[in-house]
């Protein structure tokens, strides 16, 4: 067994019926488990030399930063629409009924930067895809995708085609 996996709570029946939903809070909880969890982040990304890291609203904020901090990169947070003050771009991505998008500000990626793109949980792969195109539209270079949680049964590495996707546990 990972040693973080223990700090992950199962929820069922959240947010709708028949879901299983991992829960990072346990982990975010105990200051040892997030150390841990910091440390399997890290030696799945190597020494990579990484420019930026992308935050997906809102739980790929948390170890976001910590990453960001520990490879001396910028921290950029990808958010739902309307939540961020300057001028931003978007990407669509479809949900089970309907659609929804993601936003970037147009001035967090120079060409040629080197960008890693970290969320909690690696699911269906809509969010993680639609922040991929908003990198690359701004002459980023995803160096990998990474994730805590990959659920693999919901097969959202497919969406991430050729894109390098690690994660510390996978379900």
């Amino acid at each position: 067994m990972n040693e973080v996996e223990k700090y992950i709570r199962d929820i069922q029946d959240f947010p709708k019926e028949g879901v299983l939903f991992k829960d990072i809070a346990t982990l975010l909880q105990n200051p040892t488990a997030m150390q841990l969890c910091k440390n399997q982040l890290i030696n799945l990304i190597g020494d990579q030399k990484i420019d930026k890291v992308i935050g997906i609203e809102s739980r790929g904020f948390f170890f976001g930063t910590l990453l960001a901090q520990h490879y001396n990169a910028g921290f950029i947070p990808v958010r739902k629409p309307g939540k961020l003050p300057f001028t931003t771009i978007a990407e669509f991505y479809d949900l089970e009924y309907g659609q929804d998008a993601v936003e970037i500000h147009i001035d967090s990626i120079k060409k040629g930067e080197r960008v890693l793109i970290h969320d909690d949980v690696l699911a269906t792969g809509g969010t993680a895809e639609a922040v991929c195109k908003l990198v690359e539209r701004l002459g980023g270079e995803i160096v990998q995708c990474n994730f805590i949680i990959q659920l693999e049964f919901l097969n959202g590495k497919d969406k991430l085609g050729n894109y390098i996707v690690k994660s510390a546990l996978k379900y």
